[in-house]
């Protein structure tokens, strides 16, 4: 990676926390939980059983703007990250999208004068969860699977990144869609709380994939890719 970023070892992981909460879901997709005290990050990921470099370079990418991938090896483990992107593709397949649409469902009334309007917003976002899925159950598939075998020392006559970083677009169109449809086509009348805390939780996911397909397009593939060419050079 870079030089020292902002986030080291020796810092209390609730510090981290506390400066950028969005380390919660960074956290949550390494496998760690609350409860540390005042444990250092070093400390709480030995005890949990994470890779310390890779949780620290996931940190510091999300807290950064600037970003390039050294080649060093060292910097993280593609087994760890690879198992934080599969967390992450659980925790928005299954978790994420499913209790936005419960709040929309709850939000709007698909039996007034504005049904139209509802049923389009509930189609939106149902096509983009479908979006989202076959995305990312593509990668945990093929990718991840052909990735598993890399590291094991096999390499592949037929497929490389390269193919998978050529089809990953960014995932956010409809997205864009269902949130323009709500903020400027249906009418909220009544407790406005329900629908804006769901369009709350839409810009919130978008920035959250977003970052998601960063971490992949940035870490991941540069780091896959020199495994590739490491296995070319050994045949």
């Amino acid at each position: 990676m870079n030089e020292q970023h902002k986030y080291r070892a020796t810092d209390k992981m609730s510090d981290l926390i506390c400066d950028n909460y969005s380390l919660l879901m960074v956290m949550s997709r390494f496998g760690l939980s609350l409860g540390f005290g005042d444990k250092n990050v070093k400390d709480v990921c030995e005890a949990q059983g994470v890779d310390c470099p890779t949780f620290l370079a996931v940190a510091n990418f999300i807290s950064e703007e600037q970003y390039s991938y050294s080649g060093n090896e060292k910097d993280f483990s593609i087994a760890a990250l690879m198992d934080y992107l599969k967390r992450a593709h659980t925790y928005f397949l299954d978790f994420n999208l499913p209790g936005i649409r419960r709040k929309l469902i709850e939000a709007i009334d698909c039996s007034g004068t504005n049904n139209d309007v509802a049923y389009l917003i509930l189609k939106f976002f149902d096509e983009y969860a479908k979006e989202v899925r076959r995305h990312m159950e593509y990668e945990n598939e093929a990718v991840f699977t052909y990735v598993e075998q890399l590291l094991q020392g096999k390499l592949s006559d037929d497929y490389n990144i390269t193919t998978f970083a050529s089809k990953h677009n960014q995932i956010d169109t409809k997205l864009k869609e269902l949130k323009n449809i709500i903020i400027k086509y249906y009418p909220e009348k009544g407790n406005n709380n329900l629908l804006n805390a769901a369009l709350f939780d839409i810009f919130n996911c978008e920035q959250d994939l977003a970052t998601h397909c960063q971490v992949e397009d940035y870490m991941f593939v540069p780091a896959v890719a020199q495994i590739e060419r490491k296995l070319k050079d050994e045949q």
